[in-house]
This record gives structure tokens, C-alpha cells and sequence, in this order.
């Protein structure tokens, strides 16, 4: 979905106020939801979700569980079909096998037919007709919660106390948030913790200046990355999430970088969205997901399925 979060999301105020009586819709939802029967499929199932909309770096933690179970099982990553979600399969197509259908359950059964025996899905907390071996909730360790109330008054798709349901929880980027973690432990206390750490700094000199632009579910994150990493920001653009980037969105880009002598930089996600025509003198960072304790998060998937 292309959306800019609403600053409202991120705390309690006036218009979450207002809109909180709404929320009884969302329940209404996940209520008829959990009447839904749960189907169990032979090929063995993880699913990597979310219950806070936007991004939480589901994708970059399917594929380091691929890594991790490579030797044990023969692995396909699925996909919903959703059309302003390309960058997000391209980067999984980058890592393995991807099955993409209209629906998880078709996808499920294709991947079946094919002799996978352990199916990733990017995505799908919210598909209550699923029994996944594995079910893990991710959050973004910066935004952690927002204010704390479900659609549309807040970021939540489902209350806190669904997180009991879950195998466990991750918590992505770079601010270790002690806070956000001891809230979620009374709901569910397997939490991991990971940042994302760059492979291809070699590529840029960071003694310039930069622009960045990106159209993801939480800029921030990779501003805090750049940061992080002694980039010299002095401009950005701020795009929804999965922005496909026009010709003049590009030109307008580089027509700044150009006036104030700026080399420019995005997100992996945002160089797949840009046709090859104009991809000339701009630069993304690659980054990879950093687990901690990785050990202890590769021995709870593997006594899990």
C-alpha cells in the first residue's frame, strides 16, 4: 500500500482520539477472523509478519532464515501477489526460489507440487486460515508500537495480545529499545534483536556529500543506518512506500544533487523500482540483517520445524 505514515500514529493525540471509537471495526475483523479453520499443509511453514503496518524489515529476515536452514531443507519463499510490491520479490528472486499467486493457500499448494519442503512467507500474520510451524512478529525497534491503538486510530493491526499466539518476536534497527522490549515480554517473552549492517561501504566515499532518497515503509531507519556509518547527509526525498519513480521524480533528484554537488545514495529496494535508463550515477547501500545471538535464534528454528 503507498502510504506516508501519519504522524499521528506515532503518538497519542486529538485525531487518534477521534478516530478511536473506529477501531471497533478492526475488532469486529480479527473477530470473525478467529473463527476461521486453520489449514496444516505437509510442506513445513514460516511466516515472517507483522502486526504494526509499514515496514519492519520482514523481507531481510526471510532471507537470513534461508541462510541459516540452507542445508537442511529445500527452501521457496512465497510472496502475495501484489503489484506495487515488486522491489520486495526481486530482492527475495536475488536469494532463492519465489512463488507468487493471488493467494497464500494457491502459492502453498504450487510449492507442494514442486517438492519444496519448507516454505518462507514474507508476510501473512493475518491470514488466519494458514497453521504456520513457525509465526514470528516483527517490529521496528525505533517505531516500536506508535501510540499503541489499532487501525485507524493507530499502526496496529491486531492488539498486543495476539503476540501470545506467536512463536516469538523480532525486534529490527538500530536502537537497541530497552523500553519497547520489556512492554512486549508480558505478551510474549521469545524476542530476538537485529540491525542492518552494510557490505558494499567500499563502494562509496564518505569523506562527500550526500542526497538520499528512498520510498519505504520507515525512512528513518536507513537515515539512522547512514548515520550510523559517518554519511555526510545534506539533502533527502521522501517517498510512500513502494513509490515506482517517474522520469521526473529522477530528474528533479538529480537536477539538486547536480546544483549543490551532491553524489546521491537509496535503499536496494528503491534501486529496483528505478528502470535501467536512469540508474546512471546513483548508488544504494546493500545491507545486511545482523542477528544477535544467532545462535540461539538458528536453534529455536530448528527445534521449531
Amino acid at each position: 500500500m503507498k502510504i506516508i505514515k501519519p504522524l499521528y500514529l506515532n503518538d497519542k493525540n486529538l485525531i487518534s482520539y477521534l478516530l478511536n471509537p473506529f477501531t471497533i471495526f478492526t475488532n469486529l475483523i480479527n473477530f470473525i477472523k478467529s473463527f476461521l479453520i486453520k489449514k496444516k499443509y505437509k510442506i513445513k511453514t514460516i511466516c515472517v509478519g507483522n502486526i504494526y503496518i509499514g515496514g519492519t524489515g520482514k523481507t531481510s529476515l526471510c532471507i537470513q532464515i534461508k541462510k541459516i536452514l540452507k542445508n537442511r531443507y529445500r527452501t521457496v519463499f512465497i510472496k502475495k501477489r501484489y503489484f506495487d510490491q515488486l522491489d520486495e520479490r526481486k530482492m527475495l528472486e536475488t536469494h532463492g526460489k519465489v512463488i507468487s499467486a493471488e493467494n497464500r493457500s494457491i502459492s502453498l499448494g504450487k510449492a507442494e507440487a514442486k517438492k519444496f519442503n519448507l516454505a518462507i512467507l514474507d508476510d501473512g500474520l493475518q491470514d488466519k486460515r494458514i497453521d504456520y510451524d513457525i509465526s514470528i512478529a516483527c517490529f521496528n525497534s525505533t517505531y516500536g508500537i506508535g501510540n499503541g491503538y489499532l487501525l485507524p486510530a493507530g499502526p496496529l493491526r491486531e492488539k498486543l495480545e495476539t503476540l501470545k499466539k506467536y512463536s516469538a518476536i523480532f525486534l529490527i534497527g538500530e536502537k537497541k529499545n530497552l523500553k519497547l522490549s520489556s512492554k512486549l515480554k508480558k505478551f510474549n517473552n521469545k524476542i530476538f534483536y537485529s540491525n542492518y549492517v552494510p557490505i558494499n561501504l567500499k563502494n562509496f566515499d564518505r569523506k562527500k556529500s550526500y542526497l538520499y532518497f528512498c520510498g519505504i515503509g520507515n525512512p528513518e531507519e536507513f537515515e539512522n543506518t547512514l548515520n550510523k556509518y559517518k554519511f555526510k547527509i545534506s539533502k533527502k526525498f521522501i517517498f510512500p512506500d513502494h513509490h515506482n519513480y517517474s522520469n521526473e521524480d529522477l530528474k528533479k533528484i538529480k537536477i539538486n544533487a547536480l546544483k549543490d554537488k551532491l553524489e546521491i545514495i537509496t535503499t536496494e529496494k528503491d534501486y529496483k523500482r528505478i528502470n535501467n535508463n536512469s540508474k546512471k550515477n546513483i548508488k544504494y547501500l546493500k545491507v545486511k540483517l545482523q542477528i544477535e545471538n544467532l545462535k540461539k535464534f538458528s536453534n529455536f528454528l530448528k527445534e521449531k520445524i
